[in-house]
C-alpha cells in the first residue's frame, strides 16, 4: 500500500473492474484481522461491517504504523482507533507491570471525551476482558487525579490540558511515560491547536517515547493538523477516504440534502417559526445560534407559541450538558438550541481585554464560560433528522462541521439555513467550497421550496407581535433563571441522583422559561391560515415520518403516565414505595380497602 493514499477521482471503463473494485472495498472486520471478541462486542451493538475509513485504517494501525485518517463526519473514525487500539493491549503482557497508561487518547473539549470514555466502556464490558479506562477533567483536584491513576489504567482519555496537571500534582512521571506510553491519538486533531492547547500538547511531545505509535484523526485538513504531523508523527500514512477527497462535493454527505431560505436578519423569527409550526421539517431538530443570548431569546419565542425546545451552550454546568444531550438522544425533546462553541469562544477572545475591569466588579460578574465545552464537532447526536442554521457561521468549516450532526452513519437528513443579506458572503464562501459555484447545475445548497410566502406572511403579524415581547430583559432575566436552575440540578442533587439514578428522568431541560403561559390560540394554526400548497408539504413530511417509523411521542406520553404526579424532583424519594407494594401482592391486600382503592386510582391515571 502507498504510503500516501490521496485517491483522484477514477473513471471506471468496464462493469468487470467496478465488481472487482467493490469486491476489494466491501471486506468484514474478520478480513482485517479483527479480535473475534471485538466483533461479537461490534455485533452486540448492531455494528456487522466496517466503513471505509475502518477498512483502510484497522490493518494499518495493527501493523503498529503512525496515521493521519481524514474523513468526514460521522463516518466511523472513533472505531477506526479504538479498536486496533483495543486489541493491541488485548496482547499487551507487559501491560500489569507499568507505571503508566499505555494508550492516551487526546479530545478537544470534554463532551467528547465523555463520548469516547464511553464507548471504549462499552466495548470492554462486551468483550469481558480486564482493561481499566479512565476520564480524566482539568476541574478535578490533585488527589482526585491520583485516585483516579492508581493501578494505573489502561487507556486515559482527557483534553491536553489535564497532562500538565497531572505532571504538576506528581501524579504523572516523565519516565513512567517513557516507558509505559504504547499508543497517542489525537481525535479531532484539526480542533486541538484552535482551541488553546498547543502550549499543552507541545510541553507534552517532550515525554513521549519514538517508538510510541501515533494516530491523528480529523474531518478536515488544516495548517493546524499539519503541524501537529510535524511535531509528533513519523513517516505517517495518509488516510483520504475518495468521499472526502478532491471532490468537493462530497464534503457533505449526499444523504444529507441542504437547502436554504434568503431573509431579512428581523425576519428569521418569522421563518423559522413557519418551519416548526407548520411542520415542514423532519424531527428531532437541532438549532445553532451564534451567541447564547440569542438561543435564549429564540428559546422564549418559541414557547409563546408552544414550542418546548431545550437550550445547549458553554455557560452551563458539564453535568447538566450531559444530561441534555443523553435526553435529547433518547427523544424525550425533539428541539434543541445550541450555540456554536467556536462562535463564543472567538467572541470572548476578542471582548477579553475590553471587559477586563468590568469583570473586576462582582455586579456585571458573569459566569465563566468553559472552555472545554463543544457541541459542533465531535458529538454523536443520535437521529437528528434537520439542522437549522438560524444564523450562518463565520466560516465554510463552521458549517460543514455544523451539517456534520445529521446524516451520520449514512442515514437520511436535511439543513435550512436562514441567510440573510449580511451573510450572503460567507454563504458564497461556501458554496464555493462545497463546489458549487463550479457546476450550477449541480444546485448543492436549493432554496426551500415547501414554505410559500403566502404561509410566512400569514403568520407575519403574530410573530412580529410576540417578537416584540421578548425583549433584552427577558432574555437576561430567561438566561440567569436557566443557569441557576441547572446549577442547582447539577450540584445539589449530584449526590441523590446517584444512589437514585431514575429520578434523573424528572428533571426536564425543555421546561418553559417565560413567566407568562403561551396564549391558547397561539398554539395552533388555524387552516384559514394556510394555503393548499402548504397543507400539502405538511402532509408530505408527516407521511415521511410515519414511514420511518417514527414512534417517538410514544416514548414521551410513556414518561409522561409515569411521572404525572410527580413535578417536583425534591419530592420523589417515595416514588419506589408503590412498586415495592405491588410486588408483594399477597401484602398490599391486607393493608384495607382504602390503600387498595389509591393503588387503582393510581393505575387509571
Amino acid at each position: 500500500m502507498a504510503e500516501t493514499m490521496e485517491k483522484p477521482p477514477k473513471v471506471i471503463e468496464s462493469k468487470e473492474e467496478e465488481e472487482e473494485e467493490k469486491e476489494e472495498e466491501e471486506k468484514s472486520f474478520e478480513e482485517l484481522g479483527l479480535d473475534p471478541r471485538l466483533i461479537r462486542a461490534l455485533i452486540k451493538k448492531g455494528i456487522d461491517k466496517p466503513t471505509p475509513i475502518q477498512q483502510v485504517a484497522i490493518p494499518l494501525i495493527l501493523e503498529g504504523k503512525d496515521v493521519v485518517a481524514r474523513a468526514k463526519t460521522g463516518s466511523g473514525k472513533t472505531f477506526a482507533y479504538l479498536l486496533p487500539l483495543l486489541q493491541k493491549l488485548f496482547t499487551d503482557s507487559g501491560s500489569k507491570n507499568k507505571l503508566a497508561p499505555s494508550a492516551f487518547v487526546l479530545v478537544p473539549t470534554r463532551e467528547l471525551s465523555q463520548q469516547v470514555y464511553t464507548e471504549v466502556s462499552s466495548l470492554i464490558e462486551l468483550c469481558r476482558v480486564q482493561l481499566k479506562v479512565v476520564q480524566l477533567m482539568s476541574s478535578m483536584t490533585a488527589s482526585d487525579l491520583r485516585a483516579a491513576l492508581v493501578g494505573p489504567p489502561n487507556i486515559l482519555v482527557c483534553t491536553p490540558a489535564c497532562i500538565p496537571k497531572c505532571f504538576t500534582a506528581d501524579v504523572l512521571q516523565s519516565a513512567s511515560i517513557n516507558s509505559s506510553l504504547e499508543i497517542l491519538v489525537l481525535d479531532e486533531a484539526d480542533l486541538l491547536l484552535s482551541y488553546g492547547y498547543e502550549d499543552d500538547i507541545k510541553a507534552f511531545t517532550a515525554h513521549i517515547p519514538r517508538r510510541c505509535q501515533c494516530l491523528l484523526m480529523s474531518a478536515t485538513s488544516s495548517a493546524d493538523v499539519e503541524k501537529l504531523k510535524k511535531l509528533i508523527l513519523h513517516n505517517p500514512f495518509i488516510l483520504t477516504l475518495p468521499e472526502v477527497g478532491n471532490i468537493k462535493d462530497e464534503v457533505i454527505p449526499k444523504n444529507v440534502q441542504q437547502f436554504w431560505i434568503s431573509c431579512s436578519d428581523r425576519d428569521k423569527l418569522l421563518y423559522i417559526l413557519s418551519l416548526l409550526k407548520l411542520d415542514l421539517v423532519q424531527k428531532k431538530v437541532l438549532v445553532f445560534t451564534n451567541t447564547i443570548d440569542m438561543g435564549y431569546r429564540l428559546k422564549l419565542f418559541l414557547e409563546k407559541f408552544g414550542i418546548k425546545s431545550a437550550v445547549l451552550n458553554a455557560e452551563l454546568p458539564q453535568n447538566s450538558r450531559l444530561h441534555i444531550l443523553e435526553e435529547f438522544n433518547a427523544g424525550l425533546f425533539d428541539y434543541l438550541i445550541a450555540t456554536d462553541d467556536s462562535q463564543t469562544k472567538e467572541k470572548e477572545e476578542t471582548n477579553r481585554e475590553s471587559n477586563a475591569e468590568r469583570r473586576k466588579s462582582r455586579k456585571h460578574a458573569k459566569h465563566k464560560l468553559d472552555s472545554e465545552f463543544g457541541v459542533v464537532r465531535g458529538i454523536d447526536f443520535k437521529n437528528v433528522h434537520t439542522v437549522i442554521n438560524f444564523e450562518m457561521p463565520e466560516s465554510a468549516a463552521g458549517y460543514v462541521h455544523r451539517i456534520g450532526r445529521t446524516g451520520r452513519a449514512y442515514s437520511t437528513g436535511a439543513s435550512v439555513s436562514l441567510v440573510s443579506p449580511d451573510e450572503m458572503e460567507i454563504f458564497e464562501e461556501i458554496k464555493s467550497v462545497l463546489g458549487d459555484d463550479e457546476n450550477k447545475d449541480s444546485n448543492l445548497i436549493s432554496p426551500f421550496s415547501l414554505l410559500s410566502k403566502n404561509a410566512v406572511e400569514s403568520l407575519r403579524y403574530r410573530a412580529e407581535d410576540i417578537a416584540k415581547s421578548v425583549t433584552k430583559v427577558a432574555v437576561k432575566e430567561a438566561r440567569f433563571q436557566d443557569l441557576k436552575k441547572e446549577i442547582l440540578n447539577s450540584e445539589k442533587l449530584k449526590a441523590h441522583f446517584e444512589v437514585n439514578p431514575r429520578d434523573l428522568d424528572l428533571l426536564k431541560h425543555d421546561k418553559a422559561l417565560s413567566k407568562k403561559p403561551p396564549a391558547p390560540h397561539l398554539r395552533d394554526v388555524p387552516d384559514y391560515l394556510l394555503d393548499p400548497k402548504t397543507q400539502e408539504a405538511s402532509k408530505l413530511v408527516k407521511l415521511s415520518r410515519a414511514a420511518m417509523g417514527n414512534n417517538k411521542s410514544m416514548r414521551r406520553e410513556g414518561s409522561k403516565k409515569k411521572f404525572r404526579k410527580s413535578k417536583d424532583p425534591l419530592k420523589t424519594f417515595s416514588a419506589e414505595a408503590p412498586k415495592r407494594a405491588r410486588k408483594g401482592g399477597i401484602k398490599s391486600e391486607g393493608k384495607g380497602g382504602d390503600d387498595s382503592h389509591k393503588h387503582k386510582k393510581k393505575k387509571s391515571i
